[in-house]
C-alpha cells in the first residue's frame, strides 16, 4: 500500500508538468517576452508571403536602392530586395533552429538519462563517447566538417550540428538523472517488474522535464548561431536564402563601406533578437526549476505590517 501510495502521488505531478510549466511562463516575465518574440518570428516564417510581396532571389530592380517605401529596406548590389530576404530566410533560420534543437535534445535524453540509469558498461561507453566529444572544440570542429561538406544545403548544416553539438546537454543530463536513480517511485516501478525502457520514458524523463526543455531551447539557440556563422564564412549554401547567407553576401560586397548598411544590419539585428528570445526563456526556465534563482519580490508595506501585527498578536 505504501509503494502504491508513493506511485500515484508521484504520477499526479509528471503527467501535470506540462501544464504547470504553462502556468510558470505566463507567470515569468522573461519567458513572456521570449515566448512573444519567437512567436513573432514563427508567424513570419510560416506566412512569408503575406509580408513581403517580392521574390527573394528575383534580381530584376535598380541596384544599390536605398530605404523606400517600395523597398523597406532598399536593394542588393545584385539588384535583390532586402525585406523579401529577411522575411523568406526566417524560414529557414527556423527551420535548422527547432530540427536541431528537437534532435539534439533527443539524442542527449536517450545516451544521459539512460547511461544513468542502466549503469555498468552502458554508463562507462556512453560517458566515453560525451567526454570525448566534450574535449574536441565544437566550432572548429564544426568548420572542418563544413568544409568537407562544402556548399552543403540546410540538410548538411542540420546533420552536421546535431552530430556535434549533444553532449554537454547529455552530461548536464546524466548528472540529474543519477540523483532520481535511487528515489522510491522508481524503486516502486521496479518491485512492480516494469521493464528499464518503460522506467526510463515513463517515470523518469517527466520528472525532467523543466531541464529537457531548457536544454531544448539551448541547443536551439546555438544552432542558429552556428548555422548563421558557417553560412557567413560560406560554408553553407551561398544560394540558400537565409539571415546567415545574406551577411556572407553583405561581406562579400563590402555593404557597410559602399553605403548598403541595412544588408549586414537587419540580418544581424534578426539573429540577435532570436537569440534574445532563446536565452530569455532558458532563463525563465531555470528559474522555474530552481527556485534560489527566483527573483525575491518584496511584498507591500500594508500586507507586511498586517501580518507582523498577527505575529505580536
Amino acid at each position: 500500500m505504501a509503494l502504491q501510495a508513493t506511485v500515484e502521488t508521484r504520477r499526479l505531478p509528471s503527467s501535470q508538468a506540462l501544464s504547470r510549466i504553462g502556468r510558470a511562463v505566463r507567470s515569468n516575465r522573461k519567458a513572456t517576452a521570449g515566448t512573444v518574440l519567437i512567436a513573432l518570428f514563427i508567424l513570419v516564417a510560416l506566412f512569408p508571403g503575406v509580408i513581403a510581396h517580392d521574390s527573394p532571389t528575383l534580381d530584376a530592380y535598380p541596384p544599390h536602392l536605398g530605404l523606400t517605401s517600395a523597398h523597406l529596406l532598399g536593394t542588393t548590389a545584385y539588384g535583390q530586395d532586402m525585406w523579401a530576404q529577411l522575411v523568406w530566410g526566417t524560414r529557414n533560420v527556423l527551420t535548422i533552429a527547432f530540427v536541431v534543437g528537437l534532435a539534439t535534445t533527443a539524442i542527449a535524453v536517450l545516451v544521459g538519462i539512460a547511461a544513468a540509469y542502466l549503469g555498468g558498461l552502458w554508463d562507462g561507453s556512453l560517458s566515453v563517447i560525451t567526454d570525448v566529444l566534450l574535449v574536441i572544440p565544437l566550432f572548429p570542429l564544426l568548420i572542418v566538417i563544413a568544409g568537407y561538406a562544402h556548399g552543403g544545403g540546410t540538410l548538411v548544416l542540420i546533420v552536421v550540428i546535431t552530430a556535434t553539438s549533444w553532449s554537454y546537454t547529455a552530461r548536464q543530463l546524466r548528472a540529474q538523472a543519477l540523483t532520481l536513480r535511487s528515489r522510491d517511485f522508481l524503486e516502486a516501478a521496479r518491485v512492480r517488474g516494469e521493464r528499464k525502457l518503460y522506467i526510463i520514458v515513463v517515470e523518469v524523463i517527466p520528472t525532467m522535464t523543466s531541464l529537457i526543455v531548457a536544454s531544448f531551447l539551448t541547443n536551439a539557440l546555438y544552432a542558429v548561431l552556428f548555422a548563421s556563422s558557417l553560412q557567413f564564412i560560406g560554408l553553407g549554401d551561398p544560394n540558400t536564402v537565409s539571415w546567415g547567407t545574406m551577411l556572407y553576401w553583405a561581406q562579400n560586397n563590402a555593404a557597410l563601406q559602399t553605403g548598403q548598411p541595412m544588408w549586414a544590419l537587419a540580418p544581424g539585428a534578426c539573429i540577435a533578437a532570436l537569440g534574445a528570445a532563446f536565452a530569455l526563456l532558458n532563463y525563465a526556465f531555470d528559474e522555474i526549476g530552481n527556485p534560489a534563482l527566483r527573483p525575491v519580490r518584496r511584498r507591500p508595506v500594508k500586507q507586511r505590517s498586517v501580518q507582523q501585527g498577527k505575529r505580536h498578536a
